[in-house]
């Protein structure tokens, strides 16, 4: 069965490798006109439910449920990636992953959030967060159970998928987006695919990525300069947020990677470990970017045991204890 959903995955991802190039910043938001994938036999679709809605525009999630769910399932989020400033919940590795993990026994949401043209850092995490605490407060109407929560992301969406694991206590990053403000926003496993960490340890790396070109997607997340913006980008470090309680971790990363440099994961596991967060690492040998449909495929039953075993176990009440922003 597994190999089966993994093939799936694989032709799928080898059609999403060739749309994007791997071009970490290239990626645009996808336009109406742009084709869907066709939903894996047993797989409904609930698209475009709007989550929260920010100076007039609709922030937008889809839900992928079992043709026939069987009780309260658990939740895995999927945040593309983009640069930030680009992309499309329709497309990218957890679109595809949808072929794997729904009929693994899962709900899959796929979710939107403002790109730093509308909107520099906080607003994307503040919109993850809206989304998460809309997934929980509404969990009854798409038979999920709401206190088993995961998050993966790639790229940029692994940098949100991370933060959302660190930072789920945390009242500085929270935001006023959308309603259900007093449902947690706390997930209990993160996925993290090649995402950035601390982007003042970019320079000096293989990356053509530049931390004082004002165009460079990171400087555009914080609006300006790295140098000129040092407190905003220490509040979109995850590591920042790091403590013991934080939920498990499955982080990859190509080690050949010229756009993310593998020592953004370095660094981001190492501070985990270091707070005894439980986290399993998978550099990926000479892996860029985006690893390749073969690599991806590998990581299919990975991805799945870490799921199964973080979020099928005993029912989780989320806390929110107010953690301060350091």
């Amino acid at each position: 069965m597994t190999r089966r959903m993994g093939g799936v995955f694989a032709a799928w991802m080898t059609a999403f490798l060739l749309a994007v190039a791997g071009q970490w910043p290239s990626a645009q938001a996808a336009g109406p006109s742009q084709p869907e994938a066709k939903l894996p036999e047993g797989v409904k679709a609930l698209r475009d439910v709007e989550f929260a809605k920010v100076g007039g525009k609709s922030l937008l999630l889809d839900v992928y449920t079992p043709t026939e769910p069987k009780g309260k399932l658990a939740l895995v989020v999927w945040i593309f990636g983009g640069a930030w400033r680009g992309g499309s919940k329709l497309h990218g590795p957890g679109f595809n992953a949808i072929g794997a993990v729904v009929p693994h026994g899962y709900v899959v949401a796929c979710i939107s959030h403002r790109f730093s043209g509308e909107a520099v850092f906080p607003a994307q995490i503040e919109d993850c967060k809206a989304a998460i605490r809309f997934l929980r407060a509404n969990a009854a109407n798409y038979s999920i159970d709401g206190g088993h929560i995961g998050v993966w992301g790639e790229s940029s969406g692994g940098h949100l998928s991370a933060l959302l694991g660190t930072s789920g206590d945390v009242k500085d990053l929270e935001g006023q987006v959308g309603g259900n403000l007093g449902v947690s926003s706390r997930v209990q496993c993160v996925v993290d695919y090649c995402g950035p960490s601390d982007f003042t340890k970019f320079e000096g790396q293989a990356t053509w990525v530049k931390v004082d070109d004002p165009k460079s997607p990171v400087c555009q997340l914080v609006g300006g300069l790295l140098a000129d913006r040092k407190e905003l980008v220490a509040r979109a470090n995850p590591i920042t947020y790091i403590t013991k309680d934080d939920p498990p971790f499955l982080v990859a990363h190509g080690d050949k990677d010229n756009a993310v440099p593998f020592n953004q994961s370095e660094l981001l596991v190492d501070a985990l470990r270091k707070a005894g967060v439980d986290v399993t690492f998978e550099a990926i040998k000479g892996g860029g970017h985006n690893f390749g449909p073969a690599q991806y495929e590998r990581l299919v039953p990975i991805v799945l045991a870490f799921f199964d075993k973080h979020l099928k176990g005993a029912a989780t009440t989320p806390q929110d204890t107010g953690k301060a922003a350091n």
